[in-house]
């Protein structure tokens, strides 16, 4: 079925549902994997010696967290930094 076909008929199944089942859809879709996440969660363990270039990296990245208070860069602002948005 083409995409616009798809598109269509779940812009028609939202249309039938209530509102409680469209909010609680929002919700489900928050929980969808994006291909960046899935492609990271199933790659396979990286099993090569840790270069001294990704340890530096490591510990800039835990610097920055730390001088942050703790705060981490949200996923959507690291993309919209990279123009990449929800990769």
């Amino acid at each position: 079925m083409p995409l616009d076909e798809v598109r269509r008929a779940v812009h028609e199944e939202i249309d039938r549902m209530t509102a409680r089942e469209v909010l609680g859809l929002k919700e489900f879709l928050k929980t969808y994997p994006s291909p960046c996440r899935a492609a990271c969660r199933n790659a396979p363990w990286d099993d090569e010696p840790e270069t001294e270039w990704e340890r530096r990296a490591v510990e800039e990245g835990l610097a920055s967290v730390a001088e942050n208070g703790g705060r981490r860069i949200p996923d959507e602002e690291m993309w919209r930094e990279l123009d990449l948005e929800s990769a």
